[in-house]
Order: C-alpha cells, then sequence, then structure tokens
C-alpha cells in the first residue's frame, strides 16, 4: 500500500527522513581506501557476519587449505629456480676455467619440468578455492536477500512511513552485493597475502638470515609513506563520495521534474548548481585518484633499494663463498613477492571497514522491531455482515503526540459512511487503524463484535477493498493489474469489472489492449486513468467492506459522475467508509463523520449537518465560495 500524503505529512507531524546524497553506493575507489562510513560496532557486526557463514564453515576450511597449497606451491618456485641458476651458473664457470665440467641440462630441464608441475598445482588449487568462495559469498548473499525480503513483510506499516524507498532498497542492493564482494574476492585474498608473507619470510630466512634483516628494515620505511599517502587521501575520498551523491541526486531530480524545471526556466540555475557539484566531485575525484596512484610508485621505490641493497650485500656474499648466486636470484624475487601482499592487506583492512559497514546496515534492518505477533488462537469470521464499531479510539505515531483522540462511532451493516474534516484531522489515519496497518494506543475497533486485534491481519485485509488517493500500478500488464485483487479471476470476470469502472473503453483504444505493458512509472497512461484501474481492481475483489479515500479525485468532471455511479452499485449491500475532500461528492452518505484534530466534532447526515449550520456547514459553504470566487 502506498503512504498517502495526508498522513505522512500532516498527520503524524514528522517528515521521511530523506535518503542524502552518498547515502547508497561507493565512489570510485572509495572502498579501496576506506574513504567510506565505519561501522559503530566492528566486533558485533563481524560476528553476526561469522554466524550466517557458520553453515559454511567446511567450504570455508578448504578454502583456506586451498589458498595455503596455491601459495606453498608458488613460493618455493624461487628457491628451485635459483637452484638451476647455480647449476648454470657453474657450468659457465667451469667452461671459462677448462676444467672439463660444463652445464648439466638434464639436471636443469628436470627442474623446469618440476617447476612446471609445482605452478600447474599452485593454478589448480587457486581456481578450486576461488570456485569454493564464490559459492559461499553466493549462498551468503542469496541467504541475506531472503532474510531482507521476509523481514520487510514483517516490519510494522510504520517502518515505511518513517524511510525513503531508496533507503530499504538500498540495504538490499548497495550493502548486500558490498558483503558479497568482500567475501568473494577480499577474504581469499587476505587468506593468500598472509600466507605469502609467511611464506615467503620462511624461505628468505632459509637462504640467508643477515640479508632478510636488511630487507626488513627498509619495509617500515615504506608503511610510513603509505601511512601518510592514505591520511592524506582519505578526506578526499570522503568528499568524492559524498559530491558523488549530489550530482546524481541533482540529476535524478532534474531529470524527474525536467517538465517543470523548463516551465520556470530553471536551466540556468540547474546546470549552475550541477556545475559546482561537479567542479567539487572533479577536484576531489583528481586529488584522491592522484594520491592513491602513488602507493604502487612508492612501494616501486622503497622495491628498488630493497633489490639495489640484496645486490651489492649478495655479491659481496657470493665473494666471500657465503651464498649461491641462485640464492642471490632467489632472494631478489622473494623481495619482490614480499611486498606485493603487504599492499594488498593494508588496503584489505579498509575494505574490511567499509564492508562491516555495510553488513552493519544490513543487520540493523534484520533487527528492526517486527509487528505485534498474531493472536495464538485468532478470531475468525464466517460470515461479515459488515458492522464496524470504534469505541474510545486513542491513537498518536508518537504517543507523546495524539492524532487521534477520543473517536467513537457505530456502523451499522450497509451504511456509506463518509469521514470528512481539514487536511491533517486524522481521517486516513482512521482507515489505517480500520485495516490495522497501526494498532491502537487505547480503545478497540470491532468488526461484528470481534476485536481486530483478535483476527490474524491477512484474514482481516480480505475483507477490505481499497481504492487509495495515491495509486499503485506495478509493471505488467493492464489484466495483471485488475486482477492483481483476485488472481484467480477469470479474464471475463476481469473485462466486467473493467466496464463498471468506465475501463473498458479506453483500454480498448490502447495498443494490444489489455494485454499492454505499463512501466514502472505507468507513465505511459494518463493519472485519470491509473485511478480507474484501481477502481476495476476494487470492484473485482468485490470486497464486504469497500475503503474509497477520494477515489475520483484525478477523473474529470464526466467520468466521476459514471464512477460515482458505479461506486453506488457497488457499495450496495456493502459497508463502505468514503474518505472525501470534495463535500459534493457525499450527500447521499447515510453518516458522515466531521472530524478536527482527531475527533469526532459532528456526525450526522448531509442535511442535518447543514441545518445544524456548526463546522460541517462551514466547510461545506467554504468550498462552494471558493469555486464561486
Amino acid at each position: 500500500m502506498t503512504p498517502d500524503n495526508e498522513t505522512l505529512n500532516k498527520d503524524k507531524g514528522a517528515p521521511r527522513r530523506p535518503f542524502g546524497p552518498g547515502g547508497g553506493g561507493h565512489g570510485p575507489g572509495g572502498m579501496m581506501m576506506g574513504g567510506g562510513q565505519k561501522a559503530k560496532n566492528m566486533k558485533g557486526t563481524l560476528r553476526k557476519l561469522v554466524g550466517y557463514m557458520r553453515p559454511h564453515r567446511w567450504s570455508i576450511i578448504l578454502v583456506f587449505l586451498f589458498a595455503i597449497a596455491s601459495t606453498i606451491f608458488t613460493v618455493i618456485g624461487p628457491k628451485i629456480l635459483g637452484k638451476a641458476t647455480t647449476k648454470l651458473f657453474e657450468g659457465i664457470l667451469g667452461k671459462l676455467a677448462h676444467t672439463g665440467t660444463g652445464i648439466d641440462f638434464h639436471y636443469i630441464g628436470r627442474i623446469i619440468i618440476i617447476l612446471l608441475i609445482l605452478y600447474v598445482i599452485s593454478a589448480i588449487c587457486s581456481y578450486v578455492q576461488g570456485w569454493i568462495m564464490t559459492s559461499v559469498a553466493m549462498k551468503v548473499t542469496y541467504k541475506f536477500r531472503k532474510d531482507i525480503s521476509e523481514k520487510i513483510d514483517r516490519l510494522p506499516f510504520k517502518y515505511f512511513d518513517t524511510r525513503t524507498y531508496g533507503e530499504v532498497l538500498s540495504r538490499v542492493t548497495n550493502d548486500v552485493d558490498t558483503v558479497g564482494t568482500t567475501l568473494n574476492q577480499s577474504l581469499t585474498q587476505i587468506i593468500t597475502s598472509i600466507a605469502s608473507i609467511i611464506g615467503v619470510l620462511v624461505m628468505m630466512l632459509t637462504i640467508n638470515l643477515f640479508m632478510t634483516g636488511v630487507s626488513l628494515v627498509i619495509i617500515p620505511l615504506a608503511f610510513i609513506l603509505i601511512a601518510v599517502v592514505v591520511k592524506a587521501s582519505q578526506r578526499y575520498f570522503k568528499q568524492q563520495q559524498d559530491y558523488l551523491g549530489h550530482v546524481n541526486g541533482h540529476v535524478e531530480e532534474m531529470y524527474a521534474g525536467h517538465n517543470i524545471v523548463r516551465a520556470y526556466n530553471g536551466e540556468e540555475r540547474s546546470i549552475k548548481q550541477f556545475t559546482g557539484f561537479n567542479d567539487v566531485l572533479y577536484g576531489a575525484a583528481w586529488k584522491s585518484q592522484f594520491l592513491s596512484g602513488l602507493m604502487m610508485p612508492i612501494m616501486g621505490f622503497i622495491g628498488n633499494i630493497s633489490y639495489v641493497a640484496v645486490a651489492i650485500l649478495g655479491g659481496f656474499l657470493a665473494v666471500r663463498g657465503s651464498i649461491q648466486v641462485g640464492d642471490i636470484q632467489a632472494f631478489m624475487q622473494y623481495v619482490r613477492s614480499f611486498n606485493q601482499p603487504l599492499v594488498q592487506s593494508a588496503q584489505t583492512a579498509n575494505v574490511l571497514q567499509s564492508t562491516a559497514a555495510a553488513a552493519e546496515r544490513v543487520f540493523e534492518f534484520l533487527d528492526e522491531p517486527e509487528e505485534i505477533p498474531e493472536n495464538a488462537k485468532p478470531a475468525t469470521l464466517t460470515e461479515v455482515r459488515g458492522n464496524v464499531e470504534f469505541k474510545d479510539i486513542h491513537f498518536g505515531y508518537n504517543p507523546a503526540e495524539p492524532v487521534i483522540k477520543g473517536f467513537s462511532a457505530v456502523i451499522k451493516p450497509g451504511q456509506k459512511v463518509a469521514i470528512v474534516g481539514p487536511t491533517g484531522a486524522g481521517k486516513t489515519t482512521m482507515v489505517k487503524l480500520l485495516m490495522r496497518f497501526y494498532d491502537v494506543n487505547s480503545g478497540s475497533i470491532t468488526i461484528d463484535g470481534v476485536d481486530i486485534r483478535d483476527m490474524k491481519r491477512g484474514e482481516l485485509r480480505r475483507i477490505f477493498g481499497m481504492v487509495l488517493q495515491d495509486t499503485w500500478l506495478f509493471n505488467g500488464t493492464i489484466r495483471d493489474n485488475i486482477r492483481y485483487g483476485k488472481l484467480d479471476a477469470t479474464d471475463e470476470q476481469v473485462v466486467d469489472a473493467a466496464k463498471m469502472a468506465f475501463v473498458d473503453h479506453f483500454v480498448r483504444t490502447l495498443p494490444k489492449g489489455y494485454d499492454m505493458v505499463i512501466n514502472e512509472e505507468a507513465s505511459n497512461i494518463s493519472q485519470g486513468e491509473k485511478q480507474l484501474m484501481t477502481i476495476a481492481r476494487a470492484i473485482l475483489v468485490d470486497p464486504k467492506i469497500l475503503i474509497l479515500d477520494e477515489a475520483t479525485s484525478s477523473v474529470d468532471t464526466r467520468t466521476e459522475v459514471l464512477i460515482q455511479k458505479a461506486m453506488e452499485h457497488l457499495m450496495t449491500g456493502r459497508t463502505s467508509f468514503i474518505i472525501a475532500h470534495r463535500l459534493s461528492t457525499i450527500h447521499n452518505a447515510d453518516i458522515i463523520l466531521v472530524m478536527k484534530d482527531g475527533a469526532i466534532v459532528e456526525q450526522g447526515n448531509h442535511e442535518t449537518l447543514l441545518a445544524a449550520g456548526g463546522f460541517y456547514a462551514s466547510l461545506y459553504n467554504s468550498q462552494f465560495e471558493t469555486a464561486a470566487a
């Protein structure tokens, strides 16, 4: 159901929280450098995330084992290759010294075959661990989306009244995708990086302890320089992400309201505002990307220093006979291999912060309070007569700010009840209470003597048919949209309902008629036609109790007269609630409830209330005075 503007902006007194710029998604590079939001409770979030992964623990253990195996087979390669280098060097020296010994190609050939086998095994292990981790990540992502979808059905109406659709959707899309991507890529990268660091360090120590010490002394210099770059770039990544949101939001607003922008000659102002956002985004993006781009040159510079130190020290040790030439070559490969996983680990640590923030938002959503549980022994109505009674209803969206104050009324079966009053009086709120979108703070609402809180919500809502002031159509055919309230209805029943709502004529003039697909915004049909289709949907349901929230507000005067006749036919023998803004449409209501500030100030039929000369008469006369003026 789509909440109406009156309730959101007036009855409730608290506007929806906006989906601010930068609230969803990530700017380029924002995750890598940790420019996004950080989790407020990292440990608690990670603990919950581990709980989601626990059913796949054996698969994750296999990922660890295959990642470690892949790293081991890769890491020992340079040491073995060093032996071939040493043998080749010794053979060349032997030839130059005319000692009779030459190059042992048989030995070198065996080394090459062994290396080929090792690297093939490493590649296979890497592929298997990637395949398993992808499967785990997709299963965890699937469970997240499944739990979110089920959670949406259990959330109270209040949750959606206080948040934008974009905010909810960002949990299902951006945040879940962030978690899934991290599990699929960053987790295995962490495992591989840690295994590589340990493995390379061990291999370096087995070659020469002194050379390893020299290499490790230089590494802190790299981390100091990288820390300086990260600190300098973080604020630019944050600014980039924020202004990316500003730019996207501005473009979306201008696109959605381009006709209004043009009607008020707002193009120049729009371009000026966009240029301002875009200039800041350009500057922040340029600086953040430039600074982050310094990381690899810095690591390359530090790596070159390491290579020079290793080459000089290795040459000196080789001359003294303390180390073999092949070991120097292997050691230089290990120095190169050691720097890369260090950088990856630093980057992944920042990614994990953004991931924890995304996971925290998902878990916050899943932890939201749900609707009050259904009665363990729900009451049922075998035959609905339509006797509705409101007994001293008090209600407020915020209990400290009541919207409905002492509302009491008795509606007999088959009566047409109009609820009128100024904007914000609480008219639509009463309908939401009746359908139990919200529960009353005190008092009770009964249908045929049964308190609606004792009934299952699904059973209660099957009693009603609704036509709201704000129409809602989904992306599908016109036939499917009309059939939405009664999925088992035949095509003939759909057409009959459409004829009663005066939909049939214009539908048959459309391409493909009832099989025409309406887009998500229903922009390919008019607002009045959308309203007619929702009325046809209500007619098809054939409900016991009708709720009409200014159902003809978007149609022309001639069509309104026809719709009123169709509504009269539909309301015959049914209890009907009509929320009316145009009082000229409720002359024939059996009872009119006049609301003001959340309470009934008058009730009676049209003639009686006019004769009383009270608040209703004032409202009625003011409408006609305005029309006459």
